[in-house]
């Protein structure tokens, strides 16, 4: 227990340090360097203040944290209303029983929403999403609401819907309008060279550089760093992850400052945003629309096929059904995710005959690989409290090494009474909040595959996937690699500020989960770490690959007027991030199908 000496210098030290920060940060409360504020505060208080150790300092801190004096994660909205372009989105219990619309969606997610506003310049579309939409909840529109939209869910209407694969790592999938990227960490980064080599469709890169660009003339901003990660730009380089390439939305090894989808209000803009190019004479979104499955009937003998979509059927928020239908060309569109569009295939009686057999679903199609070929890139990573408080910031900075290892950063003030393990760390419950900040790696690919199946014949419970993590020794190597990086970067000069000093003048990290291992140049330590500590980044993908489920113009092989667009056709997450490549994607197919209707 403290003597009172103790509790006399901690009060000595919260009460000056509150009487020095309150009257800014009640000023500033955004942009208040908290840094800057306390090196100036001991500064004055010389040496008296050099004598309080590090333990009375983060006490201390705590102290305000309970006051209320640094913001937490609660945010509020600057704006909670829906813009105007949203006046075709309406609840699906409003729409009719039947009616026809050249091209059904489902799923109004990143892929989703660019893909239905680009359609609708010419045809009548109708948007399907099964959640509701984000521009009335305060935690998805904000920057400081990151962490709450990904802890604070249920199993009916929350904005993120949480998984755990068998492997035990926690997982998220989104449920609004805008999909994962209204709740994701807004980074935004195009693909690398080897994506769009190895995808297996035939890119038209004018046409992909063009639906990026749209992209983000809408919705991306250059992000301002602060204190956290431009110490972790000035680690990379120090490291080794060379050349600084500055602010560039392109895939390249070195250092770089990459694009954001929240602007310097930080307000979030998300693929949702992109609706407002839609042609409103043309588009209807239905919200809390869940899609029970896709609807097949024979086809004509010359049509290649013999079973067509036809439509869908969805059911409203009362249990009501709807049949949504296509006329004559049109097309249903999956763009339900790489767990969505698996799983609605699966309930549409497309995968592998024995399998739906077992689950009493009448077979369409016997095709084997559906819900095969599933991938996430794990995470891997270490977590610190600093010494003195921190800004929150997401995702800006990311370092690009030669060996296949993306390194990225955030911070944030944490509460730890929350579910943390499924954001960036795995920590104990504890009723404090406190500031922490996150390395972490990401590797290329991955090559480890995975398997998604059915948990239930009802749309709304989530599938059971495996992702079988670092079951390819390449994949291990390179999160051995990239962990060991994070090891340098923790040894450099521009981490120095984020240890604490200890009474005897030594200085250490003071970490929240485990740390790395002592003994980094031990390849079979490390790679026990990297097993132990895995995590996800929420980067899943494939399910209906491209050359096994649907063809190069992701077309389901075998199926008439049936197409997949979102990130299930994928066998290689694309670059850094992948919610760029995935919002072109809905662009850039949108243009083709436009382009094959006009021949």
């Amino acid at each position: 227990k403290a003597s009172a000496r103790h509790w006399s210098l901690l009060f000595l030290t919260s009460s000056t340090l509150f009487l020095s920060l309150t009257e800014k940060v009640l000023s500033f409360p955004r942009k208040f360097n908290f840094h800057s504020a306390l090196r100036k505060s001991f500064n004055r208080r010389g040496r008296m203040m050099k004598r309080i150790d590090s333990s009375l300092l983060y006490t201390a801190f705590v102290v305000l944290l309970l006051l209320g004096v640094v913001p937490r994660s609660n945010a509020r909205s600057r704006s909670n209303r829906p813009p105007s372009f949203m006046r075709f989105v309406s609840n699906a219990t409003d729409f009719a029983s039947e009616d026809y619309y050249d091209y059904i969606i489902v799923g109004g997610g990143t892929a989703g929403c660019p893909l239905a506003a680009t359609l609708s310049q010419s045809f009548r579309v109708l948007l399907l999403e099964r959640g509701g939409v984000p521009y009335n909840r305060p935690n998805v529109m904000t920057h400081d609401g990151f962490l709450t939209t990904l802890t604070d869910v249920n199993n009916f209407d929350s904005p993120a819907q949480s998984f755990i694969s068998e492997e035990g790592v926690p997982n998220a999938r989104g449920r609004v309008l805008g999909g994962s990227s209204a709740i994701n960490a807004g980074f935004y980064s195009r693909a690398d060279k080897q994506f769009f080599e190895n995808s297996g469709l035939n890119w038209d890169l004018s046409s992909v550089n063009q639906s990026y660009e749209w992209v983000e003339r809408a919705i991306v901003f250059r992000p301002q760093l602060r204190t956290w990660q431009t110490a972790i730009r000035d680690a990379l380089l120090e490291v080794g992850v060379h050349p600084f390439n500055g602010f560039t939305l392109e895939h390249k090894v070195g250092t770089k400052i990459g694009g954001s989808t929240f602007d310097r209000t930080g307000r979030r803009h998300s693929s949702a945003d992109l609706l407002r190019y839609a042609r409103t004479s043309h588009i209807r979104v239905a919200v809390y629309a869940s899609v029970e499955r896709v609807l097949l009937a024979s086809s004509p003998s010359d049509s290649g096929s013999n079973v067509s979509a036809i439509g869908v059927v969805y059911r409203d928020q009362l249990g009501r059904y709807h049949h949504a239908m296509i006329r004559d060309r049109g097309e249903v569109i999956l763009s339900a995710g790489a767990l969505g569009s698996p799983q609605l295939l699966f309930l549409s009686g497309i995968g592998p005959r024995s399998y739906l057999s077992t689950w009493g679903i009448p077979v369409a199609l016997d095709q084997p690989h559906v819900g095969n070929f599933v991938y996430d890139n794990p995470r891997n990573g270490i977590s610190i409290v600093p010494p003195v408080p921190m800004e929150n910031s997401l995702i800006q900075v990311v370092g690009i090494t030669e060996e296949g290892a993306f390194l990225e950063a955030a911070s944030n003030v944490i509460p730890f009474a929350s579910p943390l393990h499924s954001v960036f760390i795995r920590a104990p419950a504890s009723p404090l909040y406190v500031p922490v900040t996150t390395i972490m790696e990401k590797i290329l690919g991955p090559v480890s595959i995975g398997l998604l199946r059915l948990a239930s014949t009802d749309v709304r419970i989530n599938p059971v996937v495996r992702f079988n993590y670092f079951s390819d020794p390449q994949d291990l190597e390179r999160c051995v690699n990239g962990t060991r990086k994070i090891g340098e970067i923790l040894r450099s000069r521009a981490m120095h500020d984020f240890m604490i000093r200890e009474w005897f003048g030594n200085r250490r990290f003071r970490f929240v989960g485990a740390p790395l291992p002592v003994d980094q140049s031990n390849d079979l330590v490390m790679a026990d770490f990297c097993r132990r500590t895995v995590s996800t980044i929420w980067h899943y993908h494939g399910g209906a690959v491209v050359g096994k489920v649907v063809d190069s113009d992701l077309k389901v092989i075998g199926i008439n007027s049936l197409r997949l667009v979102d990130g299930s056709t994928f066998n290689i997450s694309p670059g850094t991030n992948p919610q760029a490549t995935l919002m072109m994607l809905g662009r850039y197919m949108g243009l083709k199908m436009l382009r094959e209707r006009m021949r």
